[in-house]
C-alpha cells in the first residue's frame, strides 16, 4: 500500500429521480428563502446570523450508497471518525475543533440522548438515509434553545412525513460486494386530516476486520461486519384548523462485531438496541402558536468480550414552547423543558433530572438589522443551577452582502456514568462551561448563483470533564479552539459546483501523557472539499467530489505513544438517469473501504473498493 495512504473512492449510478423531484421547482426555491426548523421560530435562513447548512432531499435522493455518517462527514468543519470505515465501526462525530459528545442531534426537533453512554451522545447508526427527508446543520453554541451538549453544533434529521392523498409505496434493495445487503420499504399518504410514513430498513454486511494483521503474522483474520434493522413510523393527525398532533414511534436493531485490539483479532460483538416514541402537538393561531414535543428513548449495549458489559439508558424528555408575533418585525420564544436521564448498569440504577425555562427575542428586517437574543435558566438534580445566553446580530449592508456575528455560552452535564459509574466516579462534577464568539460575513450576488460565506469562531472550554487515572473524573482547568470555514458555491444554467476549506487548532487532554496538549486527537488542522454537478439533459444528472484531510495526530494505544498519521484523500463520481417516467431508480457504487479501530488508529489503509448495486423506487 502506498506510505502515503491516499485514498480513492469511486461511484457511479444510473439513476431516476422520485416523482416529488422537480429540477424547475429547485432552480427557483433560493436557499435564502428556506426556512429553518430548528431554531424553533421557523426563520428564513435570510433572517438569521446563525451559520447553517441545508442538506436537501435532492441531495439525499443522490445518497442511497452513503451512510448517515458518511454524508455528515462531507459538511465543513465536521470530522466522523470512522465514516469512510467499517459500517459497523463506531462513529464519532467531531464538530469545529470540539470532542466526540459536543455536538446534540435532533429528530424531528426533538433532542436524542444515550445515558448509557460515556458522552451521552447519539449513535448516527441509528439511522439509514432513506428514511430522512432533510437535514438542518447549526453550527456554533445552541445550549440556550437546547441545552446540554449544544456546545458546537446542532443537527436537526427531519424525517420522511406523509405523502399526497393517496397511498405511495416506496423503497430501495441493493446488495454489494461483502456479502452485503441492503433494503428499505415504505409506505406514506393521507386523507383529509390523517397523514402517515411507515418504513423499515434490514442492512447486512459481512464487512472488513477491524484489527490489521501485524507484520510477519500469516493467519487471516475474521471479517467484522453487522446486521441492522430500523423501523421509522410518524403519523399526523390534523383535528381542526388549529390543532394537530403527530406522534411517532421508531425502533433500532444492531449486532455489531469487533476485535479486541487494533492488531489482535476477535470474535466480539455487541447488540445494540434502540427504541423512542412520542408525539409533536401544535396548537396554532393567528399570531403565534403552542408547541410539545415529548419523547421517551430507551438505549441498550450488551458486550460480549474479555470484558464483558450490560448497559441501558432510558430518558424522557417534555419540550413545551410558545411562539408569539409581537407585531411584523419582531417575534417571541418562550419555553420549558424537563429531562430525566435513568441507567441501568451492574446492578445500580442511578437518576438524574435536569429542568430548563429559556427565551428568545427575534427582531428581523428593521432596514438593514437583524438580532436574536436569548437566555436560559438550568437546574441540575446533582450539580445545582446554571445559565447560558446568545446574542446573534446581522447586518445587511446591501441586498447581497451580509455581515453576522454570535456570542454566546453553552455547556455539557455531566453524564450519568461520570457522576454514578464504576469507574472513578464523582458527584461533586460541574457542567463544562463555554464561551463561544463567531463571526463572518455572506456574499450572494446574481440571484444566488454566485455566493460566498466566510465564518470564524473561537471557543473556550472551562471545566472540562477529563478521567485523569488514579483520580477518575474530574474538572479540568480549560480547553481553547478556533478556526475559520470558507464555502463558496457557483450556479451557471444547469452546472453547479460548491466546495468549502476549513481550518482549526486548539489544546484538549492528551489520554496518552496524562496532559494538556496543543493539537486535537483525529482532527486535521487542514480539510477541503468540491462537489461539481451537471444537469446534462433533463434526464441525466453527472457530479463529482472530492476531500482532502490533512496531517492529524492520535494515541496509539499498543505502543503508548501519540502518533502523527498522513493526509489523505477521497474521490467520488456519481451519474443518475431518469427511466420509467421517473419512478425508478438503478443505482452502482463503488468505494473505498478503510482500516480504522476507535480509539485505536494504526493509520488509514486502503483496502480495496466496496460495490454496491441496487434500485429505487416510488409508486402511487
Amino acid at each position: 500500500m502506498n506510505k502515503k495512504r491516499i485514498l480513492i473512492a469511486a461511484s457511479l449510478g444510473f439513476v431516476q429521480l422520485t416523482l416529488s423531484y422537480s429540477a424547475k421547482a429547485q432552480d427557483s426555491l433560493r436557499l435564502k428563502d428556506v426556512v429553518i426548523t430548528a431554531t424553533k421560530n421557523d426563520q428564513k435562513q435570510s433572517q438569521t446570523g446563525k451559520v447553517v447548512t441545508i442538506i436537501g432531499s435532492e441531495i439525499l435522493e443522490r445518497s442511497h450508497g452513503k451512510s448517515l455518517p458518511d454524508l455528515i462527514s462531507e459538511q465543513a468543519g465536521i470530522i466522523v471518525a470512522g465514516s469512510s470505515s467499517n459500517p459497523g465501526l463506531n462513529k464519532s462525530v467531531f464538530f469545529r475543533g470540539a470532542g466526540s459528545a459536543y455536538a446534540v442531534v435532533l429528530i424531528d426537533g426533538i433532542v436524542q440522548n444515550d445515558p448509557s453512554g460515556n458522552g451521552g451522545a447519539f449513535d448516527l447508526r441509528l439511522l439509514s438515509i432513506d428514511q430522512i427527508d432533510r437535514i438542518e446543520i447549526l453550527r456554533g453554541g445552541q445550549s440556550t434553545i437546547y441545552g446540554s451538549d449544544a456546545v458546537a453544533g446542532v443537527i436537526n434529521i427531519i424525517t420522511k412525513k406523509g405523502g399526497p392523498k393517496g397511498n405511495t409505496i416506496y423503497g430501495v434493495a441493493s446488495a454489494g460486494s461483502y456479502e452485503s445487503y441492503k433494503g428499505t420499504i415504505g409506505l406514506n399518504g393521507g386523507v383529509e386530516g390523517f397523514n402517515y410514513n411507515i418504513n423499515y430498513t434490514q442492512n447486512k454486511t459481512d464487512g472488513i476486520s477491524e484489527a490489521a494483521n501485524p507484520v510477519g503474522n500469516n493467519a487471516e483474520f475474521d471479517k467484522d461486519g453487522f446486521r441492522t434493522g430500523a423501523l421509522n413510523a410518524n403519523f399526523g393527525v390534523k383535528l381542526d384548523e388549529h390543532f394537530s398532533i403527530n406522534p411517532f414511534v421508531r425502533y433500532y436493531y444492531g449486532n455489531y462485531s469487533f476485535d479486541g485490539g487494533a492488531f489482535t483479532d476477535a470474535g466480539n460483538y455487541s447488540i445494540l438496541k434502540n427504541v423512542a416514541a412520542g408525539t409533536n402537538a401544535k396548537y396554532e393561531f393567528e399570531t403565534g402558536k403552542i408547541t410539545l414535543n415529548y419523547s421517551y428513548e430507551s438505549t441498550s449495549n450488551d458486550a460480549h468480550s474479555s470484558f464483558p458489559s450490560f448497559t441501558e439508558g432510558k430518558v424522557n424528555i417534555i419540550d413545551l414552547f410558545y411562539n408569539q408575533k409581537l407585531g411584523s418585525k419582531l417575534d417571541l420564544l418562550a419555553g420549558i423543558d424537563n429531562r430525566v436521564m435513568k441507567l441501568s448498569a451492574a446492578g445500580s440504577t442511578p437518576k438524574s433530572n435536569i429542568f430548563a425555562a429559556y427565551s428568545s427575542l427575534f427582531l428581523h428586517d428593521l432596514s438593514i438589522f437583524n438580532l436574536e437574543v436569548g437566555g436560559r435558566y438550568n437546574k441540575h438534580e446533582q450539580y445545582g443551577e446554571n445559565y447560558t445566553y446568545s446574542i446573534t446580530p446581522t447586518i445587511n449592508i446591501l441586498k447581497e452582502i451580509k455581515l453576522f456575528g454570535t456570542v454566546s455560552t453553552a455547556f455539557k452535564v455531566p453524564t450519568l456514568n461520570m457522576l454514578f459509574g464504576q469507574f472513578g466516579a464523582n458527584l461533586a462534577l460541574k457542567p463544562e462551561k463555554s464561551q463561544n464568539y463567531e463571526a463572518g460575513v455572506n456574499f450572494s450576488f446574481v440571484e444566488d448563483r454566485f455566493s460566498l460565506r466566510v465564518a470564524g469562531f473561537k471557543r473556550d472550554l472551562k471545566d472540562a470533564i477529563i478521567y485523569a487515572f488514579p483520580a477518575g473524573y474530574v474538572n479540568q482547568v480549560s480547553q481553547k479552539t478556533k478556526g475559520f470555514e470558507v464555502e463558496p458555491a457557483v450556479k451557471l444554467g444547469k452546472f453547479n459546483i460548491n466546495g468549502y476549506y476549513a481550518y482549526v487548532e486548539g489544546n484538549e487532554f492528551n489520554f496518552v501523557d496524562n496532559a494538556i496538549a496543543d493539537y486535537l486527537f483525529r482532527r486535521p488542522k487542514h480539510t477541503f472539499g468540491v462537489n461539481a454537478g451537471l444537469q446534462a439533459t433533463d434526464n441525466l444528472f453527472v457530479s463529482a467530489n472530492y476531500r482532502y484531510f490533512g496531517n492529524r495526530t492520535d494515541g496509539n494505544f499498543v505502543t503508548y505513544t501519540v502518533d502523527t498519521l498522513p493526509a489523505y484523500k477521497l474521490l467520488s463520481a456519481y451519474v443518475e438517469y431518469a427511466l420509467a417516467k421517473k419512478r425508478f431508480k438503478i443505482f452502482f457504487d463503488a468505494k473505498n473501504v478503510l482500516n480504522e479501530k476507535y480509539n485505536e488508529i494504526i493509520g488509514y489503509n486502503s483496502l480495496g473498493f466496496n460495490f454496491n448495486t441496487g434500485v429505487t423506487f416510488n409508486i402511487r
